[in-house]
């Protein structure tokens, strides 16, 4: 059963859920060390040194370029990402936590991709870590959180957040998964209600 989510109260994380990021992180690790059998599948864990059989430097290296300023604004977004969230827009602004340090250039990644959506409709509070994520969610008033780290997601719950799995290869576990969980933005637009409403 889909919970009955309103636009005003809900949250994004960016990497993993609007931006594909990991996408980014195996074109580079092709370009800059050969690596061409890895896949998305592959990443099975959110911690990268679990689950690569790689030297600690090279996945370091990896993440800190994926994640830099040069990179931030070459990701793709994640399909029907942009079109969800420009009509999610009409409802009040858009609120994005994510566990970056620094949100300036993935707020204007943000901006990049969303050209209809006025600036000031873009939040982006960075909090370097993901559990601090908790504090900022209490001060935008936000209920429902799409979230890719699953344990930020048991974080969450356990502090009276309702958290949504977006779908990947590093948050999918052998038991049922506890919450509600997600595969497409398509199925975030069905969920968000009542949005064709609301925007009549």
């Amino acid at each position: 059963m889909k919970p009955f989510i309103r636009p005003q109260e809900l949250g994004f994380d960016i990497d993993g859920v609007v931006a594909d990021t990991m996408a980014t992180f195996l074109r580079i690790a092709r370009e800059r060390y050969g690596l061409n059998h890895l896949s998305k599948e592959d990443l099975i864990s959110f911690d990268l040194h679990r689950c690569l059989d790689l030297d600690q430097e090279i996945i370091n290296d990896l993440i800190c370029t994926t994640l830099d300023d040069v990179n931030t604004l070459e990701l793709e977004p994640l399909e029907g990402a942009p079109h969800v969230l420009s009509q999610l827009a009409h409802c009040g602004p858009l609120r994005f936590v994510t566990a970056r340090i620094w949100p300036e250039s993935i707020f204007q990644w943000l901006q990049n991709i969303l050209p209809e959506v006025p600036r000031n409709l873009i939040e982006v509070s960075a909090t370097g870590s993901p559990d601090a994520k908790l504090e900022i969610l209490r001060q935008l008033g936000v209920c429902y959180f799409v979230e890719d780290r699953f344990e930020t997601c048991e974080l969450l719950a356990h502090e009276g957040f309702q958290p949504i799995v977006f779908d990947q290869p590093w948050n999918r576990r052998g038991n049922a998964c506890p919450f509600p969980r997600v595969r497409s933005w398509q199925e975030i637009q069905q969920w968000v209600l009542p949005l064709e409403d609301e925007l009549e």
